[in-house]
Order: structure tokens, then C-alpha cells, then sequence
């Protein structure tokens, strides 16, 4: 026998129960399907256990500074396994938070791996559900490279599984969850190496937060290895090596964690039975209105491709919900101006076009402001950390196109100058606002 429901959702993470719930305020009947824990990859093995070692890091940052406020206070270790314990159960709690949402919204949860039988049927495990439509919220999973002993490694979500901290710890790759990871163990004592397969960290951000986070990540003491090719990692006596195509070896290390991309989480999905197209990577394309190539048949979050942050995920499902069953025809997420922060040591703030791209659409008609400081928290210090702040501006006159901050407080800061910024804020705005002193902030609204 079939179950009739009018929409199914193919992932349990945060783009599909958003989808789902809103769906079900309509009054839909609505179905998740999931064989995992709920919330996805965000608050099992990603934002929020992430945040929480950040937290952790940085906790070790303020002891180490409290003896310049005259505290007498000493480091007597850590204890990664209670860290672990509690983070465990509130990330446990949090799952049971998800599933009590469903069951007040009324939106069946069905448990079990979900395979397409046909455009409108999914086989879960043997049991059959169709709908009028599908929306396929599967997310991502982290890269494994192909090569020899790449088993002895972990990945992002192993990370997460870690009973003990390595105290020798190499993290392959040059994106976000690198250079969070490795602030991470370096914050908590690791002796941090970080392999990158070119020159530079972020390279898709702009310019001036990669350089400036090496530049941080090396004072405070990660190793940067440059134009690394791994060709194998092995096991010796002294602990995991990894040899690279040139011929040097790196290690010996307690543990390596690859961060060297994601992949789309649909092996085993069986979109060709639904006539679902991929690209070339994997990923599921859609259009500007969430749309696969399979009219009733969307998709939403990290298994499209297209920026993979938590609310871009949760503001597109939402948001195709109000298409579909709200009425508000043209209801759809902008993707051109979203904000996202990365919660390096120190943390990153960003929105907008790098000043590269910027240059590239606007020529000389636009603007650059920059400001270098030292934050008054470290006024007292003779270990320093500076906050670098970046201001794009286009046209006569001067629409704020793209702000970049490196330093303590960015990830708080960027979200309520991003409401500005996406509501087009011009320079004469902010330079208009009155400054909140003393801060960092203030840096912004004081730019010449």
C-alpha cells in the first residue's frame, strides 16, 4: 500500500523541516523523511558543535589575557571529554527539540533511507509514499580524498566523535572549516599544522581577510605548509605521516583531519527513476525559484550547490513555501547579498563583492575604505591582535556594496550592518550614523 501525502521532504536537516513546518502552516500534509538525527549537518556535526569549541578556544584566549587585568589566574589543562559529554547532550537535546516542532505542527516524521521509485513515489525501506510534490533537502557530506591510507584521517564530522584532543594535529585544506578547526586545536594546545594545496587561506573571500587570518593564525603559533599535494598518508612508529607528490613528508602526527570540500549527500536516492538532473559535481542544479528540472520536484540547501550556511538553507525552504502554498508568487531567496561569518581566531565577518570582483563589474567608479586598528581590549597587553575592516563602495553615489571585517566581535557585529547593506545603504549613511563609543563597531562609521 501507498501513503498519500500532498508534499514530501527527502532530509531531515535545516532546510527541509523549515520547508515543511511552513508548508504545514498552510495547512498541507506534510511528511520528512530522514534516517539520521535531525537538523542535518548544522546541529549534529556542524554550526552549532562547532560554535560551541569555538566558545571553547576562545575561553583559553581570555585566560591568557586576564593577567593583564590584574587576575591572578592559572591554566591547569583542559578536559576535552567533559567538553565533549556536555556538548553531546546539548546537541541530544536539541535533536528532541526538532522532533517535538514536527509533532506540534503535525508533520509526520518517517524514519529510514528514501529512494525514488518514480516522480512522485519514494520507497522508504520497503514502505511506499507518494505526493503531489517532493522537495529533495539531503544536504552535503565532507570529501574523503582517493588516495592511500586517506582512512587513517578523519573529517569534519569525525571531529566531532574525537575522545581526546591530538596533541600533534595536521588539517588538510584552505577553506572555512580549516581554518576553524585549526584555530580549535591550536586555541586548546594542539601543535597545529595546516596544509594547503596553493598559497593562501579563503581565497574565495576577499583578499584581505586570507592574508590577514594567516597572518593571525601564525602568530599565534599554526604552522602553514604551502603547495602541499598529498599522494598518501601511512602509519609509522612515530604516528601518521602524509607524503606528498614532491617528494617531502609532513608529520609524524596524532591525528589529520581532511577539510578539502564537501560533497552532495544523493547516493542512493535514485534521482534518475524521477528523471532529476545533476551537474558535473554531484549536486542537484535549481533555478532562481528552487525549481529542479522536474516541474513538482524542487530542492533546497547544501544539496544544490549554491551557498552552504544553515538560514541560506532555512530561507529558501521557507520561502518556497510561501510560493507554493501562500500565494505570494514572486516569494523567492536573493542569494546576491547574503552575510556569513567564519569563526576563525580571530573571527570573520563578510557580505557582499570582494574588492576584486567589485573592480571587475565597476571599474573606477567605485570605492574602497579601509581601517587597521588595534581593539581596546588589547590596550593593556603586550600580545596584540588587530581588527582590519573593509568598506566597497559603487557609483556616484556610493552604494555600500561589500564589507569585509577580520577581528574580535565581527561575527556579532556584521548582522545589523547587514540589514543596511542589503536595504542599500549608501557611504554618506553610515557616515551619517552617530559612532557607539568605545568599540570596534564604530570603526565602520568613521571611515575616510
Amino acid at each position: 500500500m501507498t501513503v498519500k501525502f500532498d508534499l514530501l521532504v527527502l532530509g531531515g536537516g535545516s532546510g527541509g523541516l523549515a520547508h515543511a513546518q511552513k508548508a504545514s502552516e498552510y495547512g498541507i500534509k506534510a511528511a520528512v523523511i530522514e534516517n539520521g538525527p535531525l537538523g542535518g549537518t548544522c546541529v549534529n556535526v556542524g554550526c552549532v558543535p562547532k560554535k560551541v569549541m569555538w566558545y571553547t578556544s576562545q575561553h583559553a584566549h581570555y585566560i591568557g589575557h586576564a593577567g593583564d587585568y590584574g587576575f591572578d589566574v592559572v591554566m591547569n589543562g583542559h578536559d576535552w571529554s567533559r567538553l565533549k559529554e556536555g556538548r553531546d547532550r546539548y546537541i541530544a537535546r536539541l535533536n528532541n527539540i526538532y522532533a517535538g516542532n514536527l509533532a506540534r505542527r503535525e508533520v509526520e516524521l518517517i524514519r529510514g533511507t528514501a529512494r525514488f521509485i518514480d516522480p512522485n513515489t519514494i520507497d522508504v525501506d520497503g514502505r511506499r509514499y507518494s505526493a503531489d510534490r517532493i522537495v529533495v533537502a539531503t544536504g552535503g557530506y565532507p570529501i574523503v580524498p582517493r588516495l592511500p591510507g586517506a582512512e587513517l584521517g578523519f573529517t569534519s564530522d569525525g571531529f566531532f566523535d574525537l575522545e581526546a584532543r591530538p596533541e600533534r594535529v595536521a588539517v588538510v585544506g584552505s577553506g572555512y572549516v580549516s581554518v576553524e578547526l585549526a584555530g580549535v586545536f591550536n586555541g586548546l594546545g594542539s601543535d597545529t599544522t595546516v596544509l594547503i594545496r596553493k598559497d593562501g587561506v579563503l581565497r574565495s573571500f576577499d583578499r584581505m581577510l586570507g592574508e590577514e587570518v594567516r597572518v593571525a593564525m601564525e602568530t599565534a603559533g599554526i604552522s602553514l605548509e604551502s603547495r602541499v599535494l598529498p599522494q598518501a598518508l601511512e602509519r609509522t612508529k612515530g604516528g601518521l605521516e602524509l607524503v606528498c607528490s614532491d617528494g617531502r613528508r609532513f608529520g609524524p602526527f596524532d591525528g589529520v583531519l581532511w577539510a578539502i570540500g564537501r560533497a552532495p549527500n544523493v547516493e542512493g536516492l535514485n534521482l534518475e527513476a524521477a528523471g532529476v538532473a545533476r551537474d558535473a559535481a554531484g549536486f542537484v542544479p535549481v533555478d532562481d525559484w528552487q525549481r529542479t528540472n522536474v516541474e513538482h520536484i524542487s530542492a533546497v540547501g547544501d544539496v544544490t550547490g549554491r551557498v552552504a550556511l544553515t538560514p541560506v538553507a532555512i530561507a529558501a525552504g521557507r520561502r518556497l513555501a510561501d510560493r507554493l502554498y501562500g500565494g505570494m508568487e514572486d516569494r523567492r531567496l536573493d542569494y546576491r547579498m547574503i552575510p556569513t561569518v567564519i569563526f576563525s581566531h580571530p573571527p570573520i565577518g563578510t557580505i557582499g563583492m570582494t574588492e576584486e570582483e567589485a573592480r571587475q563589474e565597476f571599474g573606477d567608479d567605485m570605492c574602497v575604505y579601509e581601517s587597521r586598528f588595534t581593539p581596546m581590549y588589547y590596550a593593556l597587553s603586550e600580545e596584540k591582535q588587530r581588527t582590519m575592516m573593509k568598506l566597497i563602495t559603487a557609483g556616484q553615489e556610493e552604494r555600500i556594496v561589500g564589507c569585509h571585517i577580520i577581528g574580535d566581535g565581527a561575527d556579532e557585529m556584521l548582522q545589523g550592518f547587514a540589514v543596511a547593506i542589503r536595504m542599500g545603504a549608501l557611504k554618506k549613511d553610515f557616515d551619517d550614523t552617530v559612532a557607539i563609543h568605545p568599540t570596534s563597531a564604530e570603526e565602520l562609521v568613521t571611515m575616510r
